[in-house]
């Protein structure tokens, strides 16, 4: 065969993508005059787009199934592969909320990819216009390409104006004649509003007669008659039309309901509260310290989701040897949360269906179907940090706690206040979910610190706000989030921690109006990569989707060599390859040193040197004990001020 010799008015006319054999077109414009075709939603001078074309081809079946596939596409196993469809009026938010679902998807281990009109009319459909005809064929090819996203097994997320009920209703059929899950979500929002944000600046071209054939102004929208989802944007933040998707794909059984999606808290509901305290006054009761009460606390608020209370003896092995909780699904957490018991108190106790937590004789929880098993203190102590040094200030308390562990379900009658003047930092994960959603904060940081902050620490913070702005967040939130329960002896105190914060904000080193300061109140346990799980997973549980990870994060001195217990790059290493913490991304902390020639916070480089200065944390606390003030840059003032005192105080002391 040999191409016909077509003149270039006719190739004009023909508008088949690479056509320059004999097509209908171009032997019809070779024997007749030319005829100007009026175009409609329903007619295309290119006569049926999706027609076979091609002879002499045979579908292949592919050998691996997609139950097989869907068992090694991402993390989570099962077959996920769907479509969903948003269409919509240009600047109704579709391609918001499908890089925002995206981003959600992925995080959770679902395999997920976008395929956005702009983006695809700069590659595979670059060679189409707007006309009914190319925007027919422009949204078969697009629903061609989903249906393959799809089959192999990923959730496609097409987002597109696609504004003939034809054309989407061809796209359904193309997936269902394949079998797979197809679902139209309607961007819904009004014209006027469409108007209002025209990021693209394309509606005031339309209205000034520049673009024609705009859709909303001078082409129509045929708005879907029933779709699976109406997502309001006018009203509804991205964040809330995201669940909205998400719930529909948790009811299509395309995503798994999450472990961590309900905050488990344990307090007894309010009104059972004075059945419980009367039951609680009727048992047998086991005697608990300050730490365990913290404990309790982080139990009872949901930080430690999703147990039930403290670990049994299956939870306890499976944290112990694994970092993570295996029943339900793969959930990391890397600390085993135990109480522990005497011989005597196993001896009294054991054969009880239930007994009371008692705190300076106060009954504060009931611990429900106990279960007793032996505390092997030296293996728990050499797997979880690596030492089994007894000069370890928390393996010191280990050592000296009791012979047994004890698990159950555990139901906290109260809050539990501390009454120091701090309780309204002490934010649940609930709490702190329902302040980020009234901030709008469409992406959260968190900052875990048990030390005072200086400049060095609010350069990264700085940083890491200014990264996620130019990542196309509009109101990033941070949670400076100090950890709030016990601390070795020589640890700044955290009334003292939280006046030096409070001063960085007042002297706007932070800006106050996009920051949240809260008290994490789990006790600190120095036990470095395996800890800063812990610490990471816990602000994943209160709605952080981004972890700045520090030198050396939850690490110490070893008691008796003073050399780094853990090496100090370790900890942010292992948060990138920690299972079960996908919804988090996490931020690694460069290093930060004082910049002689800048007289300021900088990062370090190498090259220069002679430029900078480590100030140790040892330094510092001589520099404040002395009463001399840290180099111009090193930290805020008013926060240095309050170290000075601090020190002052306990040379009084």
């Amino acid at each position: 065969l040999k191409p016909l010799p077509l003149s270039r008015e006719v190739r004009r006319r023909c508008r088949v993508p690479g056509c320059c054999w004999g097509c209908e077109v171009a032997r019809a414009s070779m024997e007749k005059p030319v005829k100007k075709v009026k175009l409609n939603n329903n007619s295309s001078c290119i006569p049926n787009w999706g027609k076979q074309r091609a002879t002499n081809v045979t579908f292949q079946a592919h050998h691996v199934s997609r139950n097989k596939r869907g068992q090694v596409v991402g993390t989570r196993g099962g077959f996920r592969g769907c479509t969903v469809w948003l269409t919509g009026l240009s600047g109704a938010g579709k391609t918001t909320v499908s890089m925002a679902l995206e981003e959600y998807l992925v995080c959770h281990g679902i395999p997920c990819y976008t395929l956005d009109g702009d983006n695809i009319r700069q590659g595979l459909n670059k060679n189409l216009g707007f006309s009914p005809g190319d925007r027919e064929e422009n949204i078969r090819r697009i629903a061609e390409v989903a249906k393959l996203f799809a089959d192999a097994g990923l959730v496609c997320l097409a987002s597109f104006i696609s504004p003939y009920t034809k054309d989407r209703k061809n796209g359904r059929t193309i997936h269902e004649t394949a079998g797979l899950p197809f679902f139209e979500i309607f961007v819904d929002a009004p014209l006027h509003v469409c108007e209002e944000r025209d990021v693209k600046g394309l509606y005031k071209k339309a209205r000034a007669g520049e673009i024609k054939g705009f859709t909303g102004i001078d082409s129509e929208y045929e708005k879907p008659e029933a779709p699976e989802l109406v997502l309001k944007t006018d009203v509804c933040s991205v964040n809330e039309c995201v669940q909205q998707v998400i719930e529909l794909l948790q009811e299509r059984d395309i995503v798994p309901v999450d472990a961590y999606a309900e905050i488990k808290e344990l307090f007894v509901p309010e009104n059972k509260v004075d059945l419980a305290r009367a039951d609680a006054d009727t048992l047998p009761a086991l005697e608990i310290n300050k730490v365990d009460l913290q404990w309790v606390q982080v139990l009872a608020e949901g930080w430690a989701t999703p147990l039930n209370g403290f670990m049994r003896e299956r939870e306890f092995l499976q944290c112990l040897h694994f970092s993570c909780l295996l029943d339900g699904g793969l959930i990391n957490l890397s600390v085993p949360i135990v109480l522990t018991a005497t011989n005597e108190d196993k001896e009294r106790l054991d054969g009880y269906t239930a007994f009371a937590l008692v705190y300076n004789g106060q009954r504060v929880a009931i611990l429900r179907n106990p279960e007793f098993y032996e505390h092997r203190k030296e293996e728990r102590c050499a797997r979880q940090w690596g030492t089994t040094c007894k000069e370890h200030p928390y393996i010191k308390m280990v050592i000296q706690s009791g012979n047994w562990l004890v698990g159950g379900d555990l139901q906290v009658l109260d809050r539990i206040y501390w009454n120091d003047g701090l309780d309204h930092y002490r934010l649940t994960p609930r709490e702190l979910k329902q302040k980020f959603k009234a901030m709008n904060a469409d992406a959260v940081f968190a900052f875990q610190l048990r030390n005072p902050v200086h400049n060095g620490h609010a350069l990264l913070m700085q940083d890491t706000f200014q990264q996620l702005i130019e990542r196309g967040y509009r109101r990033p939130v941070l949670l400076l989030h100090p950890l709030g329960g016990w601390t070795k002896d020589d640890d700044v105190p955290l009334i003292w921690r939280m006046k030096q914060h409070a001063a960085v904000l007042e002297e706007r080193i932070l800006k106050q109006e996009s920051t949240v300061v809260a008290i994490f109140p789990s006790p600190m346990m120095y036990a470095g990569p395996t800890e800063v799980q812990w610490h990471c997973r816990s602000r994943m549980i209160a709605g952080a989707n981004f972890y700045i990870v520090g030198r050396d994060p939850a690490g110490m001195p070893h008691p008796e060599t003073k050399k780094d217990l853990y090496e100090p790059t370790h900890g942010a290493k292992v948060l990138t390859m920690a299972p079960g913490l996908l919804s988090l991304e996490i931020i690694p902390f460069r290093v930060a040193a004082y910049n002689k020639v800048k007289k300021c916070m900088d990062y370090y480089d190498p090259e220069c040197h002679k430029d900078f200065e480590f100030i140790s944390g040892t330094r510092m606390r001589k520099l404040a004990q002395e009463g001399v003030n840290p180099p111009e840059g090193f930290m805020a003032a008013k926060a240095w001020a309050v170290l000075t005192e601090y020190y002052k105080s306990m040379e009084k002391a």
